[in-house]
């Protein structure tokens, strides 16, 4: 056991596996990406990259969802530090939320400032045909969990975080301004959060768009929650890959996911790399 994990707080199990990282690059990246499924591919296309297996990395645990690499990249972008999660971790897999936000709690000890959530999701508003791209105004968490939720370390931050805007107005502004440049139609909306792995039944997205839902995923809620309790921007970006259940006749299954996130994958690539290029350049490279 490193560092004897059963002793260690969070926080200084979060800063030996950022001590870990920073000992595999010189390269200090002020933005983070966490892509999900059938979109890791961006990474692929850093300039000057380390690839670090997640089972190299202390308190990083192991992805088993295909489409998620499992490996943290860490290069650049048209000359712009970035690293990224090629795949992430979920809750419906058996981990806790502790576990699955651990990579989020690494990057602020590594001195990152921005985050960007990637992931798939199903559609629940009509309008958002499978392959749009939604930027994320607001989110609904129905996992019935909270990564907060335990003992709080006054170090990351408060015990009582404030939720009103986790995601950034200017952020999202970015990536409206971005894709109407380079002709792609990119919404905003507010994304679902159920804990999975099963899909979600007709009556369940019926609730779901009551509430206000546009889409609906089994991630980056937990991500996002961590993120904005210790002070870092967010941005979220979700590629529908498929129609939700009762939006749609048609059965839903994983190959769909993928196969989306592939036909989008060069478009949402030039999104991103645009994105990270704004942001970057907003305060002088952070």
């Amino acid at each position: 056991m490193i560092m004897g994990e059963g002793a260690a707080s969070l926080y200084e199990r979060a800063e030996h596996a950022a001590r870990v990282i920073r000992a595999r690059t010189r390269v200090e990246p002020r933005i983070a990406l966490v892509l999900g499924s059938g979109l890791g591919a961006f990474a692929d296309e850093f300039d000057d990259a380390v690839a670090i297996p997640y089972s190299e990395i202390p308190g990083f645990k192991q992805s088993t969802v295909p489409g998620h690499e499992g490996r943290l990249v860490i290069g650049s972008v048209d000359s712009v530090p970035v690293v990224a999660m090629q795949g992430r971790v979920h809750y419906y897999e058996g981990y806790s939320l502790e576990e699955v936000t651990f990579p989020i709690r690494t990057f602020k000890l590594l001195g990152i400032k921005t985050l960007i959530l990637t992931n798939a999701s199903g559609g629940i508003n009509v309008e958002l045909g499978q392959g749009t791209l939604m930027v994320l105004s607001d989110h609904v968490n129905l996992m019935g969990d909270n990564p907060l939720r335990g003992p709080n370390d006054e170090r990351f931050g408060p015990r009582f975080p404030d939720m009103t805007a986790v995601y950034a107005r200017d952020l999202q502004e970015f990536v409206v301004e971005e894709a109407k440049t380079i002709g792609v139609d990119v919404r905003r909306g507010i994304y679902g959060a159920l804990s999975g792995p099963s899909y979600e039944t007709p009556a369940e997205i019926h609730l779901l768009r009551n509430l206000g839902a546009d889409a609906v995923g089994m991630s980056t809620v937990p991500e996002a929650i961590v993120a904005r309790h210790m002070g870092l921007e967010v941005l979220g970006i979700s590629c529908i890959t498929n129609m939700a259940a009762g939006i749609s006749d048609e059965p839903i299954n994983h190959e769909e996911v993928m196969a989306t996130g592939d036909r989008v994958r060069d478009i949402f690539a030039l999104l991103l790399r645009r994105v990270v290029e704004r942001i970057h350049a907003r305060v002088g490279g952070l």
